[in-house]
């Protein structure tokens, strides 16, 4: 594989996400939804002037390198920075819950269900559900940036991705460690969860504040979108060398960013600058993975093994619905309450992602069901985007909750 030939492969999927964002626009489908089709259709596909795009010629960019390293740290931080800090504060119990102990039940409820239903030995069965537990925020904030929804129902949902998506990788790598390395006592595996979360969310504040103090002293537009680039990048680098979390690092300094730096420290001219640089960062960045997903996808895996992959399907739901309803009735004892006409948005816009399949294809290939594990993990994300992310609006209209209207009961 030649630099050319990736730049190539790099234009052929500009031009692919081009044409495919002006015809899901055209049909008012999920943009998301129509680039994992397309990537489906174009990998098919056998013709001539394709043939970049074939499987052997083309490079291998969905790899946990390029997915965790290049792809994750960008959409975080440009989710990240536009939220509004004060309103993470208004919801900060179901959020903290769902984050958290949401990740931990889902992952109990659909590994037990798997290795009940599916036959997976239940170690086996429990990274799997790690794998999948988390929404994406991939996923969940390239779907819910164009839905006219109640603000804080979308800032719940895109919360909870941005927040458990480091919940789920750090409790991934302490099952995994657990499964390898034999045994892991609930204690140490607590430990660990609890000081790569609290790490990163300290470090990423840390380094997100520094950003902002300097961005006040410097007013130069091109200076401070690279400042912000290089805390994006560099928060996440820097958390995994130090065994912390990445995602919640990058997340928290986007976070401190957007509410102070942005804020309090760049002109208007910049802001404006900023939106637009991290806006198209982001068009591209989804364009990429979602075609990406729809290449890579083993179509006739996933249908050799679709009574396995439909029972996955049900664990994760069960799993979901499990983990959301309790939580937010316990939630809705410390803040505002959430209206019981948003939880099945809630749990149907759970959507699941690149991360799930860097996840799974991270596993190494002597690991035990390694083909299995990545078989489900395929199966249940093409569902969540195809069918819950083309499901999502007609759900919102069927409750009512379209055109920024508040639910009341």
């Amino acid at each position: 594989m030649t630099a050319a030939s990736a730049v190539e492969f790099l234009i052929w999927l500009l031009i692919a996400a081009s044409a495919i964002a002006l015809l899901a626009r055209r049909l008012h489908i999920p943009y998301t939804a129509a680039l994992v089709v397309g990537g489906l259709l174009l990998g098919l596909m056998r013709l001539p002037l394709l043939s970049p795009l074939v499987p052997g010629q083309r490079p291998n960019w969905l790899t946990p390198e390029v997915i965790l390293i290049l792809f994750l740290p960008a959409l975080v931080f440009e989710g990240s920075i536009q939220i509004d800090v004060r309103d993470l504060l208004r919801d900060w119990a179901p959020l903290l819950l769902l984050a958290n102990a949401g990740v931990l039940a889902a992952t109990l409820v659909t590994g037990y269900l798997v290795h009940w239903a599916v036959g997976l030995p239940l170690m086996i069965a429990l990274i799997f559900s790690a794998i999948i537990s988390a929404t994406d925020p991939i996923s969940v904030l390239a779907i819910f940036k164009d839905l006219k929804m109640d603000k804080r129902l979308s800032v719940i949902i895109e919360g909870e991705s941005l927040l458990n998506d480091g919940t789920a990788v750090v409790l991934f790598q302490v099952l995994l460690a657990a499964f390898l390395g034999g045994s892991l006592g609930v204690a140490r595996g607590a430990g660990q969860f609890i000081f790569a979360v609290a790490g990163g969310a300290a470090l990423g504040f840390s380094l997100g504040y520094v950003s902002s103090r300097l961005t006040g002293k410097i007013d130069d537009p091109e200076i401070e979108i690279t400042l912000t680039t290089i805390v994006a990048y560099g928060s996440y680098l820097l958390a995994q060398h130090m065994h912390l979390s990445g995602v919640i690092a990058t997340g928290s300094a986007g976070l401190m960013v957007g509410n102070l730096g942005v804020k309090h420290g760049m002109s208007g001219e910049t802001r404006k600058a900023l939106q637009s640089f991290w806006e198209y960062i982001a068009f591209v960045m989804n364009s990429l993975v979602f075609l990406l997903i729809g290449l890579e996808v083993h179509l006739a895996a996933i249908a050799y093994a679709w009574k396995a992959v439909l029972l996955a399907i049900a664990a994760v739901l069960i799993g979901r619905v499990v983990s959301v309803y309790p939580l937010v009735q316990i939630g809705n004892l410390f803040a505002e309450r959430i209206p019981f006409r948003w939880q099945p948005v809630i749990i149907w816009g759970g959507l699941r992602g690149s991360l799930a399949l860097a996840l799974a294809l991270s596993l190494d290939s002597t690991f035990p069901y390694r083909a299995q594990v990545r078989d489900l993990t395929f199966g249940v994300v093409v569902f969540s985007i195809l069918v819950q992310g083309l499901t999502i609006k007609p759900l919102l209209r069927l409750l009512g909750l379209t055109d920024g209207e508040t639910a009341s009961r």
